[in-house]
């Protein structure tokens, strides 16, 4: 079925503004006045990427994450819990300090292995993060956070997303051609000798530097991040059309890459340019529909279920949604598609891709 591509803006998109627009707390409050019952409550699922942090940015660890989970009525088998900044170790050589964030995580996913907070595994994998420009010498960085992850940790992120506009402001800022440093593919040329996955952040214009870097390292497995970091935020704004044909360009590019693979979701980042954070009543999963249904069927029509997994991308988007609206959105969508391609889409692909045991 051919995707149609989504319309032009036809009014000014909500002044983009650094971070989140509420607190936890009051998106906690806002996303409670809205609930749908799950659509498919038993198809299997494995959350593919998610956050944890207790910081200047509010608290959501096992208990906030676990009570949206068993809120939602959705299956959530497993999760995957992706770098966030938070719980760096405050002593010892900086390059060591993300460790803790992986030993913190990996204290996490031992609880919830306890069966004491659900039957869902949170954070059965762990992708933490390194600063892969140090070259040859992030080794040993690699090495310790393996260790701290004690068997999860399953691959690094580090984020290279800059923009010309005002994604660029975001909580750390990076250089533009980043992913083109030599000292940053020999750091990421260490990931494949350990078994270690990348999981890329950037916006879309940058995603011909990693078509680039995709063509050195072909072997290497790759996971983009929120569908590759589409953007409705000046400058992108008023011209959605051609920003979707622009970013389905370089998927088509990435899709040559055997071990490149993508994540379905974050389109509830305020990034996206949508005004859903900014009413009075959480959206419903057809409002959101209507909004995320290009790029959903795009990835999976250019890279097919095999290569697609399906993100909550929470507590971010939980600016503009509740988590289980959030997967009802990502299953109206996927709605006409076989067993097997959902099976792909929520399950299979982040097991495989992440090797865990569901």
């Amino acid at each position: 079925m051919p995707v149609s591509a989504p319309t032009n803006d036809t009014v000014k998109p909500p002044e983009f503004k650094v971070g989140n627009n509420r607190s936890l707390e009051e998106a906690n409050a806002w996303t409670r006045l809205y609930r749908e019952e799950p659509l498919e409550p038993e198809l299997p699922i494995i959350d593919a990427h998610h956050h944890m942090w207790d910081d200047q940015r509010g608290r959501y660890a096992l208990n906030e994450y676990v009570q949206d989970i068993e809120s939602s009525g959705h299956n959530i088998l497993a999760t995957v819990f992706v770098q966030a900044g938070s719980m760096y170790r405050a002593d010892g050589p900086d390059a060591l300090k993300p460790v803790g964030e992986v030993e913190w995580v990996n204290g996490i996913a031992a609880m919830s292995a306890s069966g004491r907070y659900g039957r869902t595994r949170v954070c059965a994998g762990i992708v933490g993060h390194a600063d892969l420009t140090r070259g040859a010498d992030v080794q040993p960085v690699l090495e310790a956070l393996v260790a701290a992850g004690n068997g999860r940790l399953r691959g690094i992120r580090h984020g290279v997303a800059w923009d010309s506009g005002g994604a660029r402001s975001g909580r750390n800022p990076m250089p533009r051609y980043l992913m083109l440093d030599p000292k940053f593919r020999q750091g990421f040329a260490v990931l494949q000798s350990l078994g270690l996955s990348y999981d890329a952040w950037q916006f879309y214009p940058q995603l011909p530097d990693l078509v680039d870097l995709l063509r050195e390292y072909p072997e290497s497995t790759v996971v983009m991040n929120h569908l590759g970091g589409i953007l409705g935020i000046p400058p992108h704004d008023g011209r959605r059309a051609e920003v979707f044909e622009i970013w389905r360009g370089h998927l088509r590019e990435l899709a040559q890459f055997p071990n490149f693979n993508i994540k379905v979701g974050g389109l509830g980042m305020l990034y996206s340019g949508w005004d859903f954070h900014l009413q009075d009543m959480p959206p419903s999963s057809q409002a959101l529909c209507a909004k995320w249904r290009p790029y959903v069927e795009a990835c999976i029509e250019v890279l097919g279920p095999a290569k697609c997994m399906m993100e909550a991308s929470f507590p971010a988007d939980k600016q503009s949604c509740g988590y289980g609206v959030a997967w009802n959105t990502l299953k109206r969508i996927t709605h006409g598609y076989s067993a097997s391609e959902k099976a792909a889409l929520y399950r299979d692909t982040a097991a495989r891709v992440y090797r865990l045991a569901v």
